[in-house]
């Protein structure tokens, strides 16, 4: 008995190591690429739907393996709605343009938004015991319970323009246009977060439609197929693959019911029109008296303000800033924050713009999710000061305007040196020094982190390293004189945003390559 015991061990372990091997081989992997040459994209992949488009940066492109990150650029239009669907992946939403609703589901969460109930429907739905019909899909008394419901779901949130949105792996949401100009968002999904449990494959999975891949242009050409060939599932969604009785039996409708819900001859694709207007439960309706935006705004600033208040008293504690488990629920969390109101900057300059940062102080969400944000407005010929990222790659986005972006590595190799445009996109990956000047236009972008709460390292300015050196090191390092070593750490006053007019002794500028 003990040799076959001894053997099933074996094999057991054998099993583990090699699962285990081949998933740090495919977080690894990526690795292998040397990161010797860098450069700002624009979307690969581009699909049209009834009401938007979606456009997405190829997840195999070596740079943003090298990563594991993915990103998408959505568009909607007015009046669209974005279909129900989730990622495999921790993902920040930056609203660019526009504004709207957002629906985000999590599980075992009560349905806090509703319509009031008359007291009769009340009292005879306590009374009513559920009993399965033998119908074909249960649908009797499916019907007669489902006709009085008043309609109740899950907290609905108001986006705008500069709202930076953090959902977790898995967690389904929606999105809808509202407004009257196109919403415009970029999400960044983080792939080697730990809430990715699959191979680095970014991977959407929709409740409803029959949306194309946005990941995978190929994946059209399979649909196309399916579709000849009279195979099951070819609606794309995750209905579309289960049995359809199995599947009406299961939600206790009639078949019909259940083939709406697989799409199969949807060609909306993921965006879709909706028939009217969008009617659903929410303090910030039409109904409102045109509140919405004030309530939210008040909303935000008491929730800033309580967060405020529990890092004192963290620090009055001694805590560290740690969780206590409770602090916040999923079902209560507060999943957005706006870092588009110029007010809001952490850290600004009359001359050269403005920075704004989100992070795990800011929105405890990101603590989970161990992600963050930077927005970035550069003036006319302002030099965001060059620097690195201690903790974390960033993904950097172009909102607006044009900057020239340099990226050096450990050996002092330029591997950007590119002029960035509106709507391109870079990698500055850890501890890489990068510097950016904007054009006449300015510049305007959003930052993607891979930490919640990143570190930033500046070259030049007053919270600079070289400021923190002494002179003599400074002198024997360079070779300059001890005048040229305190011109060097005193000529800028200025800390992450440099104004456009050069300091004086411009030479000892050019001593370190600017």
């Amino acid at each position: 008995m003990s040799m076959p015991l001894a053997l099933a061990s074996l094999c057991l372990l054998l099993l583990f190591n090699g699962c285990l091997a081949s998933r740090q081989n495919i977080f690894g992997q990526n690795k292998e690429w040397g990161l010797n040459q860098l450069e700002a994209r624009e979307p690969d992949n581009h699909i049209q739907s009834e009401a938007g488009v979606t456009e997405s940066w190829n997840p195999r492109d070596p740079q943003f393996q090298w990563a594991g990150v993915a990103a998408v650029r959505r568009t909607i239009e007015p009046n669209g709605l974005h279909l129900p669907s989730y990622v495999n992946a921790p993902q920040l939403i930056y609203i660019v343009r526009g504004r709207g609703v957002l629906g985000a589901v999590f599980p075992g969460c009560a349905e806090t938004f509703e319509d009031s109930q008359p007291q009769q429907f009340q009292q005879q739905q306590q009374q009513q015991q559920f009993q399965p019909s033998r119908q074909e899909g249960g649908q009797g008394q499916q019907q007669f319970q489902g006709e009085d419901q008043q309609d109740r779901h899950q907290k609905i949130r108001h986006i705008r323009e500069g709202d930076i949105i953090a959902l977790p792996a898995g967690v389904a949401y929606w999105s809808y246009n509202n407004g009257e100009q196109p919403l415009v968002a970029v999400s960044f999904l983080d792939l080697s977060n730990d809430q990715n449990q699959l191979d680095q494959v970014p991977r959407r999975f929709y409740l409803a439609g029959n949306p194309q891949d946005e990941f995978n242009p190929q994946q059209q050409g399979r649909q196309q197929q399916q579709q000849q060939q009279g195979q099951q599932g070819n609606g794309n969604n995750i209905f579309s693959g289960f049995d359809t009785q199995l599947l009406a039996q299961a939600l206790n409708v009639n078949p019909e019911t259940a083939r709406n819900l697989q799409s199969q001859n949807d060609n909306r694709n993921e965006i879709v029109k909706v028939q009217g207007q969008l009617d659903f439960v929410s303090p910030f309706s039409r109904s409102a008296g045109g509140r919405g935006d004030q309530e939210r705004q008040q909303e935000e600033q008491q929730s800033q303000r309580e967060t405020e208040e529990k890092q004192r008293e963290q620090e009055q504690q001694g805590g560290g800033g740690q969780d206590n488990g409770v602090e916040e629920t999923f079902c209560s969390a507060r999943l957005s924050q706006n870092i588009g109101d110029p007010s809001r900057a952490d850290f600004y300059n009359p001359q050269a713009g403005r920075i704004s940062v989100v992070n795990r102080n800011h929105l405890p969400i990101l603590r989970y999710l161990r992600l963050s944000a930077e927005k970035g407005v550069l003036y006319n010929n302002a030099i965001h000061t060059p620097h690195w990222h201690l903790n974390a790659n960033a993904l950097v986005y172009a909102i607006r305007g044009n900057a020239r972006v340099q990226v050096v590595n450990e050996n002092g190799d330029s591997i950007l040196d590119d002029e960035v445009r509106e709507g391109q996109m870079f990698l500055v990956p850890q501890n890489h020094a990068v510097i950016a000047q904007a054009s006449n236009e300015g510049f305007e972008y959003i930052s993607f982190k891979t930490d919640d709460n990143s570190f930033t390292n500046t070259l030049a300015g007053r919270t600079s390293v070289l400021r923190a050196l002494p002179d003599e090191v400074l002198q024997n390092a360079f070779r300059i004189s001890r005048q040229d070593a305190r011109n060097l750490k005193y000529n800028r006053q200025e800390s992450r945003l440099l104004s456009a007019t050069s300091p004086p002794r411009g030479r000892l500028m050019s001593i370190l390559g600017y």
